[in-house]
């Protein structure tokens, strides 16, 4: 197994996430478990990788950590270290960003909250500088 699958965890590294390249720094992969009725994905960033500030609008998100260690941080707040167990319940309206560690490959499930006109607004890149101070 290659350290990007075991990196992956149990649902798989899927295909690079090049649709939404533009939205993170780094590597990520995504593997849609599946798209009836809800929206999930299993998401695997290589290390260093994290998405983009970004918001849902009308639905929120959660996210079930698989595997690897990463990063969730809501704009205005200090970063919270995540691990496999890990559950992070985001509202909808609120301003974040999630992603590995700089030395871990991290994979979440990605459960998007359906709610009519739910719609994800993409944003400014994560500041390198704040984001080398993590550990």
């Amino acid at each position: 197994m290659s350290e990007a699958e075991a990196g992956a965890g149990m649902f798989g590294l899927g295909k690079s996430n090049d649709a939404y390249a533009q939205y993170f720094i780094g590597q990520s992969y995504l593997n849609p478990l599946t798209t009836e009725g809800l929206s999930i994905s299993n998401v695997t960033f290589e290390p260093g990788c994290r998405n983009n500030w970004h918001i849902h609008h009308k639905g929120g998100q959660i996210l079930l950590c698989t595997s690897g260690r990463g990063y969730y941080q809501e704009w205005g707040k200090p970063a919270q270290e995540l691990h496999p167990g890990d559950v992070v319940n985001i509202p909808p309206e609120v301003k974040h960003w999630h992603g590995a560690a700089p030395d871990s490959w991290f994979a979440h499930i990605a459960i998007a909250v359906p709610a009519e006109g739910a719609s994800n607004e993409w944003l400014e890149a994560v500041d390198d500088a704040q984001y080398r101070q993590l550990k």
